[in-house]
């Protein structure tokens, strides 16, 4: 990498990471986009989570996550809870808790294989921007990490508790522009966090067991 711009963040150094991917290159080459490519990289892309960014992820409440299997197979999924429920551990390390579901695993499945993890957040209420995180992922047990992270926040939603963590070491963050992100409106909503009661889940939503067993 050459002609890095960089700063200091609590003794973590916030700096422009490498210029892309090869794909990113032959692209921006075919489709004439390589002086605005170039500008966001140097104006947009940090390393590490910039003050500013750790104060967005602490007032998320839904987190986009991206995995893909050693073959390539992808999978994006959603997780969601209160505010802080994302939590920056330092500005190169986040976290979020993973519940119990439906046991298929798909994400962590995919971690096991392939630890590379990308995270997108957005503010749909009121800022209207989105925040990308990418980075390698590993999964720590809910008590492994309280053993070594003493100060981290008990679950403060009624019947749910974190079974393991997701730690994200960030390889890079970057903003997401607003120009495409659709405002919505937050409304109070009971929540049913943790039940196995398939109407309250959403049950045969798409109609795909009635198909299969003859039975709505």
């Amino acid at each position: 990498m050459s002609g890095a711009d960089h700063t200091v963040l609590e003794g973590a150094e916030v700096d422009t990471p490498a210029r892309g991917t090869r794909g990113e290159h032959l692209m921006q080459q075919e489709l004439g986009t390589e002086c605005r490519a170039q500008r966001f990289y140097a104006h947009q892309m940090c390393r590490v989570l910039h003050p500013a960014m750790i104060e967005f992820i602490d007032r998320m409440e839904l987190l986009f996550i991206g995995t893909a299997a050693a073959d390539g197979s992808c999978d994006v999924s959603l997780r969601a809870g209160p505010p802080g429920f994302i939590h920056v551990f330092s500005p190169d390390l986040l976290g979020y808790p993973e519940y119990r579901g439906n046991g298929v695993m798909a994400s962590l499945g995919n971690i096991v294989e392939n630890p590379h993890i990308g995270l997108f957040m957005a503010d749909f209420a009121d800022d209207l921007i989105g925040l990308h995180v990418n980075g390698t992922a590993r999964i720590v047990a809910d008590d492994e990490l309280r053993r070594t992270q003493p100060d981290l926040p008990l679950e403060r939603v009624r019947d749910r508790a974190a079974e393991r963590w997701v730690l994200v070491q960030v390889d890079e963050a970057y903003i997401h522009c607003r120009k495409h992100i659709p405002q919505m409106v937050s409304v109070p909503r009971d929540r049913d966090w943790g039940t196995d009661d398939q109407r309250r889940k959403g049950g045969d939503y798409f109609g795909v067991a009635a198909d299969r067993t003859g039975h709505p």
